[in-house]
């Protein structure tokens, strides 16, 4: 699958938003991608996480990974879909308190062999916070993918990282927001809040 025929499942999945958004980095943006949106159609799931898992196993090879780890909200079903193309079990880690740990059960062996999987990556901070995390529990972080890397291959999470769409999307701080972007109601589709204007 290139990067266009990619870019036009989330067009046909009506995902590829345009606006002001409030990323869940807190920065703000005129264009956002709604993985659910995509991932809701069970058939274009298959497509284009089966997409991302021929991109890791070029990248990595076969059976370089032991587990798939994914941090939720946006990573669950991405990290189920890619862990099972790549037939690979998948846990998740979620917040409490702010911080990423392992609930339900989900354990890592010391030393598994670990593939971080996420929806978006912008800035790289959850997904470095849910690497620090799945290291503190006895895994080694191999690599890292996700469906989306809106930095361009900028942003830095400490280990590979593999994505099926890679762009340049634009982001500001609230203090250097265009004009003509400040002019449209801020809103933050994403899970990490509530889907108000401000």
């Amino acid at each position: 699958m290139t990067q266009d025929e990619a870019l036009a499942e989330f067009r046909e999945a009506e995902a590829l938003l345009e606006g002001h958004f409030i990323l869940s980095s807190g920065l703000r943006s005129p264009i956002y991608l709604q993985c659910a949106r995509v991932l809701m159609d069970p058939a274009r799931a298959d497509r284009v996480c089966g997409a991302l898992a021929a991109k890791i196993r070029a990248q990595f090879g076969e059976n370089a990974f032991d587990i798939c780890i994914s941090p939720a909200m946006g990573g669950v079903i991405v990290g189920y879909e890619v862990a099972r193309q790549l037939n690979l079990p998948s846990v998740f880690a979620e917040r409490v308190d702010g911080a990423f740990t392992f609930r339900r059960g989900f354990e890592i062996p010391k030393g598994s062999r670990c593939l971080m999987v996420e929806d978006v990556v912008t800035t790289g901070l959850s997904s470095r916070e849910c690497i620090e995390t799945i290291t503190n529990h006895g895994g080694e972080v191999i690599g890292g993918a996700c469906l989306v890397d809106r930095s361009a291959g900028s942003a830095n999470i400490g280990r590979p990282l593999t994505s099926l769409v890679s762009l340049t999307v634009p982001s500001y701080t609230v203090d250097q927001v265009p004009s003509e972007l400040a002019k449209i109601p801020a809103i933050k589709p994403g899970s990490r809040g509530l889907n108000t204007a401000t």
